[in-house]
């Protein structure tokens, strides 16, 4: 059986062996622990829930240290980024208890019975319920807030979901950590056994997705590998809803007014965004559209000299350090682009980069087939009075959009706005799209191939995901949910089509 390896991604060598991959028989019993806990779960209810999500952010919490140490060791993160990525992963676990207090994410609706221009109508009650078991894969960039104790995980428990999580190779020491510390929260509060569940390597994963146990599934990685998962999916018996977030270029615009009146701030908290963590976020910024002429030349020299500064990046598994390497060497063969700056080199083993900064003109982006660039790489694109909306026109769907411009600017924020709304899910103004807030009113994704779904990853509408409408019909109090019971005062509520507040 293969063995799970934690490396340390500074020297790339093995430090120590975690687990073993879970084999076949294994994943069935656990996806079957998983099936056995929904219902009991879903009949504890929202406070008992809550409290289970408040209970693994104290653990999590309670082990912060050795997370922070471990985490520094098996990512190359720093330990300001792990510390701030568990506040986060801590939050958002306390965010979800507050939905589940608050409540309207049910949607609970009542028609009672009565006349309606169609005749007699029945006693309706409508609510969103639990989808089922669902298999969340860990991702690389995010070895918590993203991974075994992450939104995917917490927003499902919430919908009253159990999760079977598929723990990344890049950190299985710390996906085994963390997981330990949720099943222990489990535990103290005699949650159903099974609740929670964890499998090693990569076809115990593909297997995890295969089994007709498995009702949804979460990921945030590679197209290459959304891609294969929804093969899987489509091969099943039943299908079953895949949540991807997977791949963007994210591109900012620069006008020419934002360019001539702060150029050089605008370039620093470009680069800051595209070399932060490594450049080894979903949402950096990957193309970068910079006026012609004096300030955006400015801007760029501005870039250069950042870049250039900036030192070498440990990335966090082999396999990004060489899609790194080969995305840059098919950028380079591109006659059109050129090098503009590369920062530190490391002659130190693991799997370190060179920063990049890169440029086109943007009347030749058409001419290449620009993919994400995983790593401290960004690409600008210089364009005249005709551009960049033409450019803008034919780029892939990203998950951010973002431009910088001037408030005199209106009618030109105005038109580039409407072409990056078919274009992201997020849209950005004098900003940068790397650091995501966990809100109410967030939406982390995007066309294809950005995700494959209506749905976010980030923020409290991410437990619509895994929920699913049931109405019940004429139906004796005693079968109803509470929340759908006559006298519930709890949550928002919608009947006979007001919407009455909690009293």
């Amino acid at each position: 059986m293969d063995t799970i390896d934690s490396i340390d991604p500074s020297t790339g060598h093995v430090v120590e062996a975690v687990a073993e991959a879970t084999a076949p028989g294994q994943v069935a019993e656990i996806v079957a622990a998983a099936a056995a806990a929904a219902a009991p779960f879903e009949a504890l209810g929202r406070g008992f829930r809550a409290g289970l999500l408040r209970a693994i952010g104290d653990e999590l919490e309670r082990l912060r240290a050795e997370i922070v140490a471990l985490g520094m060791r098996e990512t190359a993160l720093p330990e300001p980024r792990l510390n701030a990525e568990l506040t986060r992963t801590v939050y958002q676990a306390n965010l979800f208890a507050d939905v589940l207090d608050e409540g309207s994410y049910l949607e609970a609706t009542i028609d009672h019975a009565g006349e309606t221009p169609m005749g007699p109508g029945p006693d309706l009650r409508r609510m969103l319920t639990p989808i089922g078991p669902v298999a969340v894969f860990g991702a690389s960039n995010f070895p918590l807030a993203f991974s075994v104790p992450g939104g995917d995980t917490v927003s499902a428990l919430a919908a009253g979901c159990p999760v079977v999580v598929k723990a990344h190779s890049s950190h299985p020491g710390l996906s085994l950590l963390t997981f330990r510390a949720m099943a222990a929260a489990a535990d103290r509060l005699n949650a159903p056994t099974g609740l929670l569940g964890i499998v090693f390597g990569t076809e115990p994963g593909a297997a995890l997705v295969a089994h007709p146990g498995i009702k949804a599934v979460g990921f945030t990685g590679s197209l290459v590998g959304g891609k294969a998962l929804m093969g899987i999916i489509n091969d099943r018996e039943e299908p079953i809803p895949f949540y991807g977030e997977l791949a963007g270029l994210n591109p900012i615009v620069v006008t020419e007014g934002a360019a001539a009146a702060r150029g050089e701030t605008i370039a620093a908290g470009l680069v800051n965004s595209v070399i932060g963590s490594g450049g080894q976020l979903c949402t950096k910024p990957g193309l970068v559209f910079v006026p012609r002429g004096a300030a955006g030349d400015a801007l760029v020299a501005e870039a250069v000299r950042l870049v250039s500064a900036a030192p070498a990046a440990t990335l966090l598994n082999a396999r990004i350090s060489e899609s790194y390497r080969s995305t840059n060497a098919a950028l380079d063969a591109y006659p059109d682009i050129e090098v503009l700056a590369e920062g530190g080199r490391s002659t130190a083993a693991g799997f370190t980069v060179t920063p990049r900064l890169l440029q086109v003109d943007a009347s030749r982006l058409h001419d290449q087939e620009l993919a994400e660039c995983f790593g401290p790489t960004t690409l600008i694109a210089r364009y005249g009075a005709d551009q960049p909306e033409t450019a803008l026109s034919g780029l892939p769907a990203s998950l951010t959009g973002t431009v910088h411009a001037e408030p005199s600017e209106t009618d030109r924020i105005r038109h580039l706005s409407t072409l990056l709304k078919e274009k992201a899910g997020r849209l950005l103004y004098n900003g940068f799209p790397t650091g995501v807030l966990v809100s109410w009113a967030q939406h982390h994704g995007g066309p294809w191939p950005s995700t494959n779904t209506l749905h976010t990853s980030v923020g409290t509408t991410a437990i619509r995901r895994w929920l699913r409408p049931v109405a019940w019909q004429d139906a004796p109090t005693e079968v109803l949910p509470e929340e759908l019971r006559e006298d519930y005062p709890l949550i928002p509520r919608r009947i006979d089509g007001r919407l009455l507040l909690p009293r």
